[in-house]
């Protein structure tokens, strides 16, 4: 099974159509960690930024898109997704892996790790920072797929518009300018 890992695209259709192309292909499933449509206030629109076509994208994606909803997400929103935004947090149970995935701006990390095990959960999947991480708490796994859109990270060398996927225990993502892995755990 592949599942594809999305967060943070803030209306830029370009973003979702680039991460479709080099990594999102093929999966059986897409979870969106949050931050769909709106650009937010912090933000100028990016070259690319069409909400409303985003949102006829995600429509039209021939696989199931599970959102997690965003601090940056609206009722408003919800209007034009044909997907629900689930809050404040989205659980799924897929061919006997456990994803539990926020998009990490209600609790701390710390706290949604504790959650997730208590839980038994596989992988733990936040967004909300714009920075990619793949991390592991004793088996839990905790991936931020980062953003298509407005990378954050304070070491420029991790600045980069990331997604990725998780493909039989093996976490990856990818670089969306480069095409490149950007980082890879295999449990």
């Amino acid at each position: 099974m592949k599942i594809g890992l999305i967060a943070d695209t803030h209306g830029n259709l370009e973003g979702w159509q680039q991460a479709n192309e080099i990594v999102l292909g093929g999966a059986d499933i897409i979870v969106h960690c949050g931050d769909v449509l709106y650009h937010g206030p912090k933000f100028s629109p990016v070259a690319g930024y069409d909400p409303a076509g985003l949102a006829e994208a995600i429509n039209q994606t021939p696989v199931p898109v599970l959102i997690a909803r965003g601090n940056a997400d609206s009722d408003v929103d919800q209007l034009v997704l044909e997907v629900p935004l689930h809050q404040p947090y989205l659980f799924a149970q897929l061919e006997g892996v456990r994803l539990l995935a926020t998009h990490g701006h209600l609790l701390g990390l710390n706290e949604l790790v504790k959650l997730a095990q208590k839980w038994q959960v596989d992988y733990l999947l936040t967004a909300h920072t714009h920075v990619s991480v793949v991390e592991q708490f004793g088996e839990l796994i905790h991936i931020n797929p980062g953003t298509t859109t407005y990378p954050l990270a304070e070491d420029e060398s991790r600045q980069r518009r990331t997604c990725g996927v998780i493909v039989d225990g093996r976490v990856t993502l990818f670089d969306l300018d480069t095409g490149a892995r950007y980082l890879s755990h295999q449990i």
